[in-house]
This record gives structure tokens, sequence and C-alpha cells, in this order.
């Protein structure tokens, strides 16, 4: 019995290459029967996996209507993820026998199953990964391409964006540091959102002192605590934000307002509380404030 011809790829392209088409037509025109398996990322929705499964199988199936389409999530095993490759051919083909094909960047260096593996040759240098670049900011007045980023962003999972929050006190924790932004001139603690280059919350939090205060030297981050922010910009939203706060002490330099903060001063924590009372304070810093005063009004 002629082995199925079986293509291991992801196809995370908005068309076929060249190079798609020419190893397809290179299996078919040995196989019978060829069965593209596509890679499924536990990551729903990304720059390097922008495609979910659907979209990709209905992309060859326009062009090879006759090709069978097949999941197979990642996994972070090497061997494990050979197994799964190995059971999904033969529960769906008892008895058939196999030969997988890879090329350029392929599967092959990661497999270690049982299947009989060929290696085909690189026919030019197509890449996806530079098409996805070059289509990545391009804006098409069609309603096909308006639904397509409606369906991106409602097959997404549901985010929490991490931010953190930082008192920074001076005085004996007697005197805290607070932060204007023009957007509503209500003073606020210095923070911002976490960035994928911080290591840690702690270096997040150091960092945005630095960007929106200067090059100032401050003690060791404190954690304090964790909540969720009713910032408005996701009040209606699903995603949400949940802040980390940390407080730290002012060592040396003279912070001044840098970034999107236009002003920074000093508050007594009895200033701080009367300010809260007044409601000049930024709203969705409330809980963290409400906090700080009660652990630090002495």
């Amino acid at each position: 019995m002629n082995p199925i011809g079986v293509i291991v790829a992801r196809f995370q392209t908005p068309y076929l290459h060249e190079g798609h088409k020419t190893i397809i037509d290179q299996v078919k025109s040995q196989h019978n029967k060829v069965v593209v398996v596509l890679g499924v990322s536990p990551v729903l929705g990304s720059k390097k996996n922008p495609l979910d499964f659907p979209t990709r199988e209905k992309l060859l199936k326009k062009t090879y209507p006759d090709v069978v389409v097949l999941p197979l999530s990642d996994h972070p095993l090497d061997t494990k993820w050979s197994s799964n490759l190995d059971s999904l051919l033969s529960n769906t083909f008892p008895g058939a026998g196999f030969v997988l094909y890879g090329s350029r960047d392929s599967f092959i260096p990661y497999y270690f199953g049982m299947k009989k593996v060929q290696e085909l040759p690189e026919n030019g240098k197509h890449s996806a990964t530079l098409i996805r670049q070059q289509m990545s900011d391009r804006v098409m007045d069609e309603e096909a391409f308006r639904i397509g980023v409606i369906y991106a962003y409602a097959n997404m999972y549901t985010k929490v964006y991490p931010t953190v929050d930082i008192a920074l006190f001076r005085n004996d924790r007697k005197e805290m540091l607070l932060g204007k932004k023009e957007i509503d001139q209500k003073w606020r603690l210095l923070g911002g959102f976490s960035d994928p280059t911080d290591a840690t919350f702690e270096e997040a939090g150091l960092r945005e002192l630095h960007e929106e205060c200067g090059p100032i030297v401050c003690s060791p981050m404190k954690y304090e605590a964790s909540m969720r922010v009713d910032d408005w910009r996701y009040r209606h939203e699903e995603d949400k934000i949940i802040t980390t706060l940390f407080s730290t002490d002012l060592i040396s330099g003279e912070p001044k307002g840098s970034d999107d903060i236009q002003d920074v001063s000093w508050f007594t924590m009895e200033d701080v509380a009367k300010m809260q009372e007044d409601k000049m304070l930024a709203p969705e810093h409330k809980p963290q404030f409400d906090l700080l005063i009660g652990r630090y009004l002495k």
C-alpha cells in the first residue's frame, strides 16, 4: 500500500506562496493521499501565530480540496509532541504507512517519533514571517478585512494587563511623592504598564520611577498589595487591569516630572488623606491610597 504523505507545518500566512505550493505539489506527486498537520499554538492570537486552525484549513482547502488537514497542539516536550503526532496519524488512518515531510526550519530536528521522515530541498527564499511583517500595517477598505479584524479580536483570550504603582516616600514615610497628568489634573501614584522586557514587577516599578521622575536612587521595592484598577479605558471592556502596589524610600536625587507626568510634588500623609476626602486624587487609585493612608498615616 502506498504510504500517506504528511506535511507538518504551520502555514501562518494570508496566502500560499510558491514555496508552500512547491512542497505540497512535490508530496502530491509521490502519494495518492496527502495530509497536512497544522501546529496549533496554546496562545490564542499572537504576532507569530495570528491565524487559528479553521482559517488555515480553509486556506489550504481552497487550493487543495482533496488534502486532509488535521490540527496538532504544541507541547513543551518534543518527545511527547512526537508521540502525539504519531498517535494522531495512526488513529485517523488505522493500518496506513506514512512519510513525514519537512523543509527549511521544519519540525524534523524536534521529531523523535516512529514514522519515516524525509527532508525536502529548499525552494527559494520564501518566508511567511516576512509576509506577515509586510502585511502587519496594511489596511484595506473591504468588508472581508473588517470582518477578519472583528473575528480576530473576538477569538482572543480575555486579558489582564499588569501594571505597577509606586508609593515613593521620604522623611520616615511621612511624605509621599505624587504625580499629575494633563488628562485629568488629578494627583496620582507614579507607575504604569509592565513591559515584556521587565524581568520582575519590582524591575518594572523602578523603570517607571526613572521614566516619570528622573534618575533617582531609592530603596528596594516593598510589596504592599495587588488589586484591580477601575481604569476608565477598560471600564466597559472585558479586558481588565490588575496592579501591583509597591513602596520605596528616596535615597538621593531630585524627582522631576517627565514622560506623561507633567508635575510631581511631595505631600504629607495628612495632606494625602485630606486630598482623598476632597476627591483631588485620581479615582482609579482610590483603593491604593486608602491602603497607604491606613498603613502609613501615623
